[in-house]
């Protein structure tokens, strides 16, 4: 089992940033593509950012925070982060880290096995 946490959450302003950060307890993280993934209020969860399992690896960005947000893991501390800038009231939801134990990077939440229990973000216009 994977145990992700995700931590960073909170009340923003328009235009400002957050930092989500991921932890697993226990088990390491260093061989899965991780991602995260959001759900607004009456929407479906969408993909938000991916990253293979190498620091500094593949990363692949959904079109509505490509520029503004930023994916990296430290397999040191076996975390995964998630720096968002310029922050937009659409960008209000929960966010949630995601682990894909079978390796290829993919964006489909189909394809991660293994879930956090979300971090709220919201942005205020």
């Amino acid at each position: 089992q994977v145990q992700l946490v995700e931590s960073g959450g909170g009340l923003v302003q328009a235009g400002g940033s957050l930092r989500l950060t991921c932890t697993s307890a226990g088990r390491t993280l260093v061989p899965y593509t991780m991602g995260w993934f959001r759900r607004a209020p009456r929407k479906e969860r969408e993909f938000v950012a991916v990253m293979t399992w190498r620091s500094g690896g593949t990363t692949y960005y959904a079109d509505s925070v490509k520029g503004r947000f930023t994916i990296s893991r430290d397999n040191l501390k076996n975390t995964l982060n998630l720096e968002m800038n310029s922050l937009k009231p659409e960008d209000t939801a929960v966010y949630y880290c995601a682990a894909d134990t079978s390796g290829p990077l993919r964006v489909a939440s189909t394809a991660f096995n293994f879930w956090g229990q979300g971090t709220q973000v919201t942005v205020s216009s």
